[in-house]
């Protein structure tokens, strides 16, 4: 049945007299009421006899804050905006020519008759297409100086920057370093604000810190987080990484963007997240502070950066090498070998050397070591402590500039790779003329499948140059030294590997 809607007939009887006085009666009383019943107060939009309407929000309480947690809210909001007044967005414009695709009727020998070689030309033109990406960039000096990200500024042909108050300038490109994805570019303007330099190097993991750029070009964004760890290396984005990790939210725009603490102070650059989704995921990369001043510098004064060279190759000291070479602890770098007439070799720097302080400075691993080496101008004099033998040693040595045919010979070399193992299943033959310095060695050609050696971490082609610190110089050394090796005792191995050495340790 469709609902319908009925209206009341005139009844066909007179109502009585009693039903008439209940009836009165009852509107009376309705009237009493509403008359009692207080009246909303109205509003200054309300005229004459309209109805108002109280809103809760109107009629309640404000919540009492205390006066720490409005204070700390008046901080978080003096500090971004600071930071958001030095942190700019940059815009990269990169031009690309295109080649015009060959269109399949210029290969049709009746086509190509009637229309000719020259309508094909005018199709196949090649074309010019402009690639616009998006980054940010911080203010470091009053006279237009801007450090970004390399990544950001990379193959560009045009920057332009858009300042906090919304001016645009046309940017001119400074210099690069890929190896800490770091640029400086410059504006032509005068009188800008400046974020002050903080301390990158005593940060405390779980300190809370903004994250400001422009995510995904919305300007200005401001993001809070806390310090998640320090020192991050190993990460694969750069070859000098030693990253304040933070979880303040951090996207694709922010590249360049300022990470600030408490104090409105510059502690780093974001420049990476972690992500599964090219989103944020709560693990986002920023390079210190201390690290974007080097780089900074040099790029400014000499156009290029200029590093340290100790001129050594250093692996990760493991437990079980910290072991064999008596060290108390993991801390430090293990010095696999030393480059002729390098800053090393020169101090008197060997082979299984632990180098434990550099310039006063605990060494945590290779990765701090060598950023520590890096950012020491070229003819400083530095001491270090070395552990040789089990025992301490100071040392000083003086730091030369990093030259460009070395550079890839001072980066750390894998670690030791863990598992019981013996020297059985292991073939070796004679090194080839030239292929060590001294022509001593013996070169691994065969291992077995899934044998102790292999699953040890030796390769073939690796040269086997010393077993438990006895110098290999012929196969019938290695063989004289392998027969006297117990099914369980524990063996360093030295070996050459590619241009570098490393100590690989095997425990049965």
């Amino acid at each position: 049945m469709n609902p319908r809607i009925s209206f009341g007939h005139s009844p066909s009887r007179l109502f009585s007299r009693r039903t008439l006085l209940l009836l009165a009666a009852f509107v009376s009383l309705l009237n009493l009421q509403c008359s009692q019943s207080p009246s909303p107060p109205a509003s200054s939009q309300d005229t004459g006899n309209q109805p108002t309407i109280a809103h809760a929000a109107e009629t309640a309480p404000a919540i009492k804050v205390s006066a720490p947690l409005l204070a700390s809210n008046e901080t978080f909001i003096k500090v971004a905006r600071e930071a958001m007044a030095s942190v700019v967005n940059i815009s990269a414009t990169k031009r690309t020519t295109m080649q015009g695709q060959q269109n399949p009727f210029f290969d049709d020998p009746f086509f190509r008759r009637f229309f000719g070689d020259e309508l094909e030309k005018r199709f196949q033109q090649p074309r010019e297409r402009q690639e616009q990406g998006l980054g940010s960039g911080v203010i470091v000096s009053e006279d237009g100086y801007i450090v970004t990200n390399n990544h950001v500024v990379e193959q560009a042909d045009e920057l332009m920057v858009l300042l906090g108050d919304k001016r645009k300038f046309p940017a001119k490109l400074i210099g690069t370093d890929p190896k800490t994805d770091l640029a400086v570019i410059k504006i032509d303007a005068s009188g800008l604000p400046v974020l002050p330099w903080g301390d990158s190097v005593n940060l405390q993991v779980g300190e809370l810190v903004l994250a400001v750029g422009n995510p995904f070009g919305l300007n200005q964004t401001v993001t809070m987080g806390i310090i998640s760890a320090v020192g991050r290396a190993n990460v694969g984005i750069v070859d000098y990484e030693n990253f304040i990790q933070t979880d303040a939210a951090i996207n694709p725009g922010n590249s360049g963007g300022a990470l600030v603490n408490l104090q409105g102070q510059l502690i780093g650059i974001n420049t990476a997240i972690f992500s599964r989704t090219g989103g944020y995921m709560g693990i986002g990369f920023a390079i210190p502070s201390q690290m974007v001043k080097h780089v900074m510098g040099s790029l400014i004064g000499q156009g290029k950066v200029i590093r340290g060279w100790l001129g050594v190759s250093i692996q990760e000291l493991t437990h079980d090498l910290a072991s064999q070479f008596e060290a108390p602890d993991t801390q430090g770098a293990l010095v696999g070998d030393v480059f002729g007439d390098s800053p090393a070799g020169k101090a008197g720097l060997k082979r299984g050397d632990i180098i434990r302080t550099y310039n006063g400075t605990p060494v945590k691993d290779p990765t701090h070591l060598r950023t520590l080496v890096a950012e020491t101008s070229p003819n400083s004099s530095v001491a270090m402590e070395v552990w040789r033998n089990g025992k301490k040693l100071k040392l000083n040595v003086s730091i030369a500039e990093m030259p460009k045919d070395v550079a890839s010979l001072s980066k750390e070399e894998p670690g030791a790779v863990q598992g019981d193992h013996a020297l059985s299943g292991l073939t070796v033959q004679p090194v080839k003329p030239g292929e060590t310095q001294d022509g001593n060695g013996v070169v691994v050609t065969q291992l077995e499948p899934n044998s102790l050696a292999e699953r040890a971490g030796l390769r073939p082609g690796d040269i086997i140059l010393e077993v438990n610190r006895s110098g290999i110089r012929s196969v019938q050394d290695f063989e004289q030294i392998v027969s006297k090796l117990t099914a369980d005792s524990a063996v360093l191995v030295l070996l050459q590997r590619g241009r570098g050495t490393i100590f690989l340790t095997i425990k049965p």
